[in-house]
């Protein structure tokens, strides 16, 4: 038997991707249709073997336990939410619900960071560890990115024979190696001896500490930093090995990302669930029955959405669930968003709608990519600050938060605007508060 952890953090983490996390928790935000963790979870349910999904975060049960149930009914798995009493950083969780993962005596498990999104090979990912030597702890699931980006990310140093890791350093402040760690993770059962040993060395260090001059640096002596005092100490040791992976991988940081996520999930559909997917094609006329409307490759409609025939969608686009779309709209490389409604002849392009809201006729809503440089092999997406070193808002994606109202005839271009805003005239470049 397997299991897999997804780890999703708590609601003080994901600023970055406000607003759109101020109503609904970042791990459940919906990109191509489906909350982000849905996504883990459709990957990890292909194991035959996996009998167990457990999310450890510190986000209320309440939030989460709508989604659980939900999840529950549609996959024939236990599915469960452990809730953090506080954050525990990222190998902390684990730790402190060590029974809950160790129930049922499974062989190993897998551990997935909660805002990554992927093209998940966990059966290849899992072959390639149980092919290992036995002292194996935990095999990275690893992608290459350009010199310049791999400072963002967990750098590794690796045998490209053996796959074992002889050097592994987060985030550096020099190069290392082109070579990251995509967050994804299968573990032996004896890590949880390393972890062990971890959290009581800690708890030496916090007695004396408190002891001597109160108590310490404010975290929990259970806050383990599973990258940094698990992973780094464990390279070069013949039990940390890394499998470099080709499969399209990114990470979920700002609200620009998820644009850039949906188009990948979206193309991924072909071939894991085409029935998902709007008809391509060009709609004649009502009458015309196999298409809702003009379609250009990849698109996403809810089927409780209301698609004038004479709307043209794509590419890239996702539209939630009792979103209403009147004539000649023209939508592309966007999420829209539950029980949004665009009146007619509205242009989206680079776009989030947030739930609820209202975009009036004859309005333009604009935003400007920030996708990797596609001249770059392995360009991984770009996750530039709200503001320049000018104080000046980067140009990104045009983001509205829930239940914001947008009159007709008014352009709205590269803003941010905040939930239950009414506005009353054209915005550029600007943060709606």
């Amino acid at each position: 038997m397997l299991k897999a952890i997804i780890l999703i953090g708590g609601p003080q983490k994901g600023t970055r991707f406000r607003p759109l996390s101020l109503d609904t928790p970042k791990p459940l935000f919906p990109v191509a249709g489906r909350p982000i963790i849905q996504h883990h979870i459709e990957a990890c349910v292909q194991l035959p073997e996996l009998k167990e999904i457990l999310i450890i975060g510190y986000y209320q049960q309440s939030q989460m336990e709508g989604f659980v149930g939900d999840m529950q009914n549609l996959y024939s798995i236990n599915i469960r939410y452990l809730q953090e009493f506080t954050s525990l950083g990222t190998a902390g969780g684990m730790y402190h619900f060590r029974d809950q993962i160790r129930a049922g005596n499974p062989r190993a498990f897998f551990v997935l960071n909660g805002d990554v999104c992927a093209d998940f090979p966990l059966q290849e990912l899992y072959s390639f560890h149980t092919q290992r030597p036995s002292s194996a702890l935990v095999t990275i699931m690893s992608t290459e990115a350009t010199h310049q980006q791999s400072l963002h990310y967990g750098c590794l140093v690796f045998d490209r024979t053996s796959g074992a890791v002889s050097h592994y350093v987060e985030k550096p402040s020099s190069y290392v190696s082109t070579y990251i760690n995509c967050g994804v993770y299968v573990c032996s059962m004896d890590i949880f001896t390393k972890l062990a040993q971890i959290f009581h060395a800690k708890g030496e260090e916090y007695s004396c500490v408190s002891y001597c001059n109160g108590n310490g640096n404010g975290k929990e002596q259970g806050h383990i930093k599973w990258e940094q005092e698990v992973l780094t100490p464990l390279a070069g040791t013949d039990m940390l090995y890394a499998m470099p992976v080709p499969n399209w991988w990114s990470q979920l940081k700002t609200a620009g990302s998820a644009i850039y996520a949906n188009r990948h999930y979206l193309a991924l559909y072909k071939k894991t669930h085409p029935e998902r997917l709007a008809n391509v094609g060009t709609k004649r006329g009502e009458g015309d029955g196999n298409l809702i409307c003009t379609i250009l490759p990849d698109v996403y409609v809810h089927p409780s959405a209301t698609v004038h025939h004479s709307a043209v969608l794509g590419p890239n686009v996702a539209i939630g669930p009792g979103v209403t779309i009147g004539p000649g709209v023209r939508i592309r490389e966007s999420i829209i968003l539950e029980q949004a409604q665009i009146k007619d002849h509205t242009l989206i392009l680079h776009s989030i709608v947030g739930r609820g809201s209202t975009i009036g006729a004859w309005a333009r809503v604009e935003g400007t990519p920030s996708d990797p440089d596609p001249n770059k092999p392995f360009a991984k997406m770009e996750n530039p600050p709200l503001f320049n070193n000018e104080g000046k808002l980067n140009p990104s994606i045009t983001i509205l938060g829930c239940f914001v109202q947008i009159p007709a005839e008014k352009i709205l271009l590269n803003s941010i605007v905040l939930p239950h805003k009414e506005l009353s005239r054209s915005f550029k470049n600007e943060i709606i508060l």
